[in-house]
């Protein structure tokens, strides 16, 4: 029973009969097919994709090329005599390349490693969100990682075919490694604390937070490096080995942030009077959070007053809501306190005299010695007091 294959065969050895005139004629549609073949390749392909997985349909559309183009090939080189049938101009063509077979399989490797990392893609993404704790960016950095591995696998494959001793290739990447290992340490310590910080997750893109004396916004996380845009306006860029080695202040973590402001009452005021009215002002502001409700405590004695700490939270931190929450407690709590007579007292010293030295004195009309250069007195200084009196 013939199939369509040994019809094509057929139709191939029957090309050796072909005239001169025939012959460029039939070169010419068959170099015209292989053009067409190509240019409907372009269109074939996204209906390709929207029926197969992407990588399936990338693979079977080369394979339909490459098929197409070994058609063309073995027929063109039976045409032009170089075979006088489908099976020498196969084995003339097997001569010509080398070993065919091998080359047949070695790209049947790397197309099966393509096909493999399209479906290891697919599986990394319907996990990542089946659980929210996994970022999308976390899910690319593992996809990039099992596809370098599945290519340096399917490498190692082809390189065993055509019987390479991998052997020195390993111990020359090894010495290599340990080469490079030397010469960008720094490098690798970012690039190794990247991992660290993309699956620990410290903060995310659109966190606020500080990291070594640099507060701003997160706008990207690479495997080398974190940049963040501060509230100036800059964009800092800080390795990853710094990063990681530093202490990290997530303020947006959990959706919401306390804010303290300090303020002082005087030491005659009654200061639970002044407290109880602190925290009903804040309780009365929009920019606050009513839960958790506004508190005021106690902090310490200060030089000129006793200072109080006003907290209160905000939702969703960021620092225009801070700075705009911190502005309305500070101006209303001092409209209250200014509204009922609790004084916020200036800084000040209060200085005493000891009594057993006589309390301050006062000089009065009596001229006070003037010193001389040598630091002594002037000789017709009145003493003060008695001082001077042997």
């Amino acid at each position: 029973m013939r199939g369509p294959l040994d019809d094509l065969l057929s139709t191939i050895d029957q090309l050796a009969n072909f005239g001169r005139a025939e012959t460029v004629a039939a070169t010419a549609v068959i170099l015209t097919g292989l053009a067409a073949a190509l240019w409907a390749a372009r269109y074939a392909r996204p209906k390709l994709r929207r029926r197969f997985p992407s990588h399936v349909g990338d693979v079977v559309l080369l394979a339909s090329l490459a098929g197409g183009l070994l058609v063309a090939t073995v027929s063109l080189v039976v045409l032009w005599g170089q075979g006088t049938n489908a099976a020498q101009a196969l084995d003339r063509i097997n001569a010509t390349a080398g070993k065919g077979f091998t080359v047949f399989l070695a790209l049947a490797v790397l197309a099966a490693a393509y096909v493999v990392t399209g479906f290891v893609k697919k599986a990394i993404d319907r996990f990542a969100d089946g659980h929210d704790t996994i970022s999308q960016h976390q899910s690319e950095i593992v996809y990039r990682v099992s596809q370098l591995t599945v290519y340096v696998s399917a490498g190692a494959i082809v390189l065993g075919l055509w019987n390479v001793d991998l052997s020195g290739l390993l111990v020359g990447a090894g010495f290599l490694g340990i080469v490079v290992g030397m010469a960008a340490r720094q490098t690798l310590g970012a690039l190794l604390a990247g991992f660290v910080l993309m699956f620990s997750r410290p903060f995310e893109i659109g966190d606020w937070v500080e990291i070594d004396d640099e507060e701003g916004i997160v706008t990207d996380i690479s495997i080398v490096n974190t940049r963040i845009q501060t509230f100036a306006g800059e964009y800092v860029m800080i390795p990853n080995d710094i990063v990681s080695g530093e202490k990290i202040v997530n303020k947006s973590r959990k959706g919401r942030l306390r804010i303290e402001v300090e303020v002082g009452v005087d030491y005659e005021a009654d200061v639970e009077r002044a407290a109880d009215l602190a925290e009903e002002t804040m309780k009365d502001l929009d920019e606050v959070l009513t839960v958790p409700t506004p508190k005021v405590v106690l902090k310490e004695f200060g030089d000129s007053a006793v200072t109080l700490v006003l907290r209160c939270w905000i939702d969703k931190p960021s620092a225009r809501r801070q700075w705009r929450a911190r502005t309305a407690v500070i101006r209303s709590v001092k409209e209250t306190f200014d509204r009922e007579g609790v004084k916020i007292p200036f800084p000040q010293r209060e200085l005493t005299g000891r009594q057993e030295s006589g309390g301050f004195r006062v000089a009065g009309e009596t001229d006070l010695p003037e010193a001389t250069a040598d630091g002594g007195v002037t000789e017709d200084a009145t003493p003060v007091d008695g001082e001077g009196d042997e």
